[in-house]
């Protein structure tokens, strides 16, 4: 009866021949997968991206439909970025004219509805958050000819950077090096975690990378995958609005503007970064508030004072910490070098330097920090040029041994750290911070059209500094070049918060940052007053106590509806750096649990699931897993994709016949052949029951 059950989905498969490739030449961006010859469908996506703006508040909404073109029933499973700060508060499914809203469950029971409606034969889709900014999309019983659409939605507060306005849509994962894999004999344990020492705190590996067309697969992905709906509006004047990273078709409105794609729809390659500047009074403060029946959420943005003087700024230890793994070759290593050139020159009289070079082994420069002289930095720099890049990106070794030596007296320490961040240890880099950062500073910079933000604007906080991208296109080197001339000195530091007679709860972030001249800070908190409250922000610049009086008023009416969802994100961001630094770790992710499913938002513990009511695979055939094929990282060369990344280690990439056949070759006692796993979390196959 076992092997019945094992060959039935072998059965269906032969019964239902793959299609030819010259039976489907009209179907735009197919990707055909190969197996002994033979090919094979898989599945596709195509996006629409609706973002509205308004002033510093942005809520996005995504849709993804994903096709089968196949004869055969599949389980799509699709991997996908957000941004690491979106509040995703809704998701539902449409499959034929059944719309289904999904519902928020705890981590496992929205897994195990997920299974059971696709035993049943059901549609459904769950998504699963593996890292802030890393999810997957399952889609249970995708049939052919029956496509299935997801809506998420989400809001953000949009940041201010260097004077203006920064709203970031991801669109692609980059490939992660994890230098923690398990060896190959451990890889069908059932339970990575029981591999651990004792004392030590799991953290979920990241999925295995999907195939890449043009690396694992042909390189046919259409060019047109992504749609944009953009409207913008704002109650001051707005201007410089527009992308460096995509070409937009921008139409001035009444209240703001209309954007879209200038090429209709785009490649899925690369990060959408949207910027702009708001005019109107200048305010050095600023407040929204929001009360409903769970209370009452506020929020202050808090703006430094415009008195930096780096005549007077102390000497400085800048240790640069620069990234030449495999994933950087190319053009990310070429801007980075122009980066470090720039740097070099312009280092100050008085200041102190290190490099430190690294992939899988940290190298050093200089075994301690060298004066700033003309004949150091002109060593340095031929140093730098003839860098060259490959291996793995062992970040956590290289942050050790920037901290590996004591800082230079009377200076202040800056890390300046330059990376893509393709890692999925990022747990392991941001403890290690925390344990040594002391006074000194981290600056990330990213390099590349698809960077892990997560990691590098975890690494600034953390390091009580501030992040900073440069994309690798015809203005990577002079982007490269400002950045490194401007590596900027906090203005007001020890920022702290008294609140007067306004009680608050749920601050975050809970360790205030220092602030950089053209940049601003949200905190956000819970609170149970009403009326006007008075409150004081403090902190220092250049060695002097400063505060500011801000007036908040907490009316009791509903004023900023996407405040609470804003707060509870944050407050969940803080939890989640907290649990991954193993700071009380049991009481931080019970509330994360709880927050969670209090508003009814995605979470690392919670999970959106939609299943359909009606049965659309009565077949009596198991869907068989399959990965939605993703594109090459624009920018990013071949090198990003080796052995030992998240990503196919073998040159043949697997596919739905290959799986079968090894299933039946294992049954015959034959020796099997270990095929890598397109997710380590996936069933390779499922039956009814």
């Amino acid at each position: 009866m076992r092997l019945f059950f094992v060959l039935l989905p072998v059965m269906v498969f032969f019964a239902h021949p793959v299609r030819a490739a010259s039976d489907m030449e009209d179907v735009a961006g197919r990707i055909l997968g190969k197996a002994d010859g033979g090919t094979f469908d898989l599945p596709m996506l195509d996006s629409t991206l609706k973002v509205t703006i308004e002033g510093d508040m942005s809520t996005v909404e995504i849709t993804q439909v994903f096709e089968n073109p196949s004869l055969v029933p599949v389980e799509a499973e699709y991997l996908f970025p957000l941004n690491q700060n979106a509040a995703i508060y809704a998701m539902e499914m449409r499959v034929g004219d059944e719309i289904i809203q999904a519902r928020i469950r705890e981590k496992a029971k929205a897994q195990a509805e997920f299974e059971q409606a696709a035993v049943e034969g059901k549609s459904a889709a769950l998504l699963t958050q593996h890292r802030p900014n890393m999810f997957t999309q399952r889609i249970a019983n995708l049939m052919p000819g029956q496509p299935v659409t997801v809506v998420l939605r989400y809001v953000q507060m949009v940041p201010k950077i260097d004077d203006q306005y920064e709203l970031v849509i991801p669109m692609i994962v980059g490939p992660r090096y994890d230098g923690t894999r398990l060896p190959d004999e451990f890889a069908d344990l059932p339970d990575e975690d029981a591999l651990q020492p004792a004392n030590t705190w799991a953290v979920s590996k990241v999925p295995a990378y999907p195939l890449v067309a043009g690396l694992d697969v042909p390189d046919e992905v259409a060019t047109d995958r992504v749609r944009l709906d953009l409207h913008f509006t704002s109650g001051v004047t707005a201007s410089d609005f527009g992308s460096d990273t995509h070409p937009l078709t921008i139409t001035q409105t009444e209240d703001g503007y209309s954007a879209q794609f200038a090429a209709g729809k785009v490649m899925d390659n690369r990060d959408l970064v949207l910027r702009y500047s708001l005019g109107g009074d200048v305010l050095e403060a600023a407040t929204l508030s929001h009360t409903d029946e769970r209370g009452g959420f506020i929020s202050v943005m808090i703006e430094p004072p415009k008195v930096v003087d780096e005549d007077t700024a102390a000497p400085r230890e800048l240790v640069f910490v620069l990234d030449t793994s495999g994933s950087m070759s190319g053009e990310p290593m070429s801007a980075s070098k122009t980066f470090m050139d720039a740097a070099l020159v312009g280092l100050r009289p008085g200041d102190y330097f290190r490099i430190i070079p690294f992939a899988n082994t940290a190298q050093r420069f200089s075994n301690d920090a060298l004066p700033a002289t003309a004949a150091n930095i002109r060593k340095a720099r031929a140093y730098v040029r003839a860098l060259s890049s490959g291996g793995g990106t062992e970040i956590d070794n290289a942050i050790r041994t920037a901290f590996s030596t004591r800082p230079v007296r009377d200076t202040m320490r800056i890390v300046v750290f330059l990376s893509d961040g393709y890692i999925g240890n990022e747990a392991d880099v941001l403890r290690t911070i925390r344990n040594r950062i002391g006074s000194a500073r981290i600056y990330a910079f990213g390099i590349g059209n698809s960077v892990n933000r997560y990691l590098l604007d975890a690494m600034a906080d953390e390091g009580h500094g501030y992040a900073r991208y440069v994309g690798v296109d015809e203005k990577a080197k002079e982007v490269a070049r400002d950045l490194a001339a401007d590596l900027k000195t906090p203005i007001l530091t020890d920022i702290q918060i008294d609140w007067g007679e306004l009680n608050v709860t749920g601050v975050t972030p809970s360790h205030l940052p220092d602030l950089f001249d053209g940049n601003s800070l949200r905190i956000y908190a819970r609170h149970d007053g009403a009326g006007e409250n008075t409150i004081h922000v403090k902190g220092v610049v250049q060695g002097r106590v400063a505060q500011m009086p801000v007036t908040i008023q907490t009316t009791g009416k509903p004023e900023h509806t996407a405040l609470p969802l804003i707060w509870a994100r944050n407050k969940i961001s803080s939890l989640t750096r907290q649990v991954a630094v193993g700071e009380n770790p049991d009481l931080a992710n019970d509330e994360i649990t709880k927050l969670g499913l209090e508003f009814s938002l995605q979470t690392q513990n919670t999970s959106f699931v939609a299943v359909s009511q009606t049965v659309v695979n009565s077949s009596g055939a198991a869907a068989e897993p399959v990965g939605v094929p993703l594109p090459m990282v624009s920018g990013v060369s071949k090198q990003a994709y080796p052995s030992g990344f998240s990503g196919s280690s073998s040159p043949e990439p697997e596919t739905l016949l290959g799986l079968l056949l090894t299933a039946v070759m294992t049954l015959l006692g034959l020796r099997r052949r270990r095929t890598d796993e397109l997710f380590l979390d996936t069933p390779i196959k499922r039956v009814k029951t």
